[in-house]
């Protein structure tokens, strides 16, 4: 669990994380340094018959498809866990296309999106990802901290 946290952290390095954490502000981040717009869209029910988020890279955009009818937390969480699939250079994935593009055919949806399947260590990379994002603190708060409890280096 360590070596991929610390996997994880060598993905965000160089990316600046606001603070406070601002979702819209990480995605135009995340945008400017990708050269091309990122879009979220708000699917209702998306997790009913999918997985409750989905990013889908064209030549044009990336879009990053989450259920709203959870909490904002939650939906945050939803959105960074698909953000850091595009960090970590995954190809993405192609379940759930068939609940939003009904009527296509799944090969031709995936032929078209060059999708395959992530992998259950591209899941636990993507989940890190995302709460490292969310929950880590700034570095000079977290020196600060450690230097007044005693734990300087």
């Amino acid at each position: 669990m360590e070596s991929l946290r610390r996997r994880c952290e060598a993905r965000l390095r160089g990316i600046r994380i606001p603070s406070p954490f601002d979702l819209d502000a990480f995605c135009a981040e995340l945008a400017g340094r990708r050269g091309r717009p990122l879009l979220r869209h708000a699917v209702p029910g998306l997790s009913a018959d999918a997985p409750c988020g989905l990013w889908v890279g064209t030549d044009r955009a990336d879009h990053v498809f989450y259920d709203p009818g959870t909490s904002p937390l939650h939906a945050e969480h939803i959105v960074l866990h698909e953000l850091a699939h595009i960090l970590s250079g995954h190809s993405g994935a192609d379940a759930g296309l068939s609940s939003l593009f009904p009527d296509l055919d799944p090969a031709t949806v995936r032929r078209v999106l060059g999708r395959v399947g992530y992998t259950t260590a591209q899941e636990r990379e993507a989940e890190m990802i995302a709460s490292l994002i969310r929950g880590r603190p700034p570095r000079v708060a977290a020196g600060r901290l450690a230097s007044s409890l005693g734990f300087d280096d």
